[in-house]
């Protein structure tokens, strides 16, 4: 059963093959049989301390503190489909790292702000099982991998090695969402994907763009650079600089809307989102704006009419 609506599934086809040079083109992705759908963090269900980049597949806790870095999977996960994190950065200083586990509670369910530990927060309340991984396992550059068996087990493995038994007694009958708890020493993860492994053979998530994989690097955005690049002579023609006037804000009134941002284009996700739409969302680089405004007409992300 497929997740999302049969509109949505045709606009985000649409709005990749634009980018991407439709169907067939090296590079692009059409999902299958073997594919598992798209994974990230859930954009809104995420802890005080926590910011999402690389598309929602970057999960950033500040190092104020300790805690609040809950962050959730974007859609149910299925019984064997091993979710891999890998640890990009850590601080000394606190005790314990990642926390791992599964809850029926879908994240659109949940009031903000996010209780701030997964252990005992949620743990004590229904619907949620949690349970730590070592911190000797979570080094920086590690890679971990969890899932839930089929018989309600959770499991863990670091680097590819032997599995390790966290907790059993997962309820089955309901949809899981995944649930992360970036803790203590953990300052950060990036979801690399997902694999679930069937007789009929191995499937995967969608495939992420190699550049997003890449080893996290300060990513902050430059305004005076936006700025400079929104006015640039040449940077669009005329014809599409008068019809990006009518749709966007400039970039002079986005202070207020730091939190509608996100790091990549989300269209080629090769380029600084620099462009905010009406609606608020600073989702689009300059050369995409101009095709899905004449082409699609609404927010990549809210689906609003720009």
């Amino acid at each position: 059963m497929n997740i999302f609506s049969e509109d949505t599934v045709k606009f985000a086809d649409h709005l990749f093959n634009m980018v991407h040079g439709g169907a067939g083109q090296k590079g692009s992705h059409r999902c299958g049989w073997a594919c598992l759908g798209p994974l990230t963090f859930h954009a809104q269900a995420v802890g005080a301390q926590v910011t999402l980049s690389k598309g929602g597949l970057l999960a950033e806790r500040s190092g104020q503190k300790f805690n609040n870095g809950l962050v959730f999977s974007s859609r149910p996960v299925k019984v064997n489909e091993r979710l891999r994190l890998r640890v990009e950065r850590k601080v000394q200083g606190w005790h314990g790292a990642l926390r791992v586990g599964f809850t029926t509670v879908p994240p659109t369910e949940r009031c903000l702000p996010l209780p701030s530990m997964a252990i005992p927060n949620l743990t004590e309340t229904a619907g949620h099982w949690a349970a730590p991984i070592p911190e000797e396992y979570c080094r920086e550059g590690s890679e971990q991998e969890f899932w839930v068996s089929e018989c309600g087990n959770i499991y863990f493995s670091s680097n590819g090695g032997r599995r390790v038994k966290l907790q059993s007694g997962v309820d089955l009958s309901e949809p899981l969402w995944a649930m992360i708890d970036i803790y203590g020493q953990t300052l950060s993860v990036l979801l690399l994907g997902s694999e679930r492994k069937t007789l009929m053979g191995t499937r995967n998530s969608c495939p992420i763009p190699s550049h997003l994989l890449a080893p996290h690097v300060n990513t902050c955005h430059n305004l005076n650079h936006v700025s400079s690049s929104w006015s640039r002579p040449g940077s669009l023609d005329e014809t599409s600089d008068n019809l990006l006037s009518s749709h966007l804000i400039h970039p002079a009134m986005r202070s207020s809307l730091d939190s509608e941002a996100v790091d990549d284009c989300v269209a080629c996700m090769e380029v600084d989102a620099s462009v905010t739409l009406l609606c608020g969302h600073r989702c689009l680089c300059l050369n995409c704006a101009t095709r899905v405004i004449q082409e699609i007409g609404t927010c990549p992300l809210c689906r609003g009419d720009i």
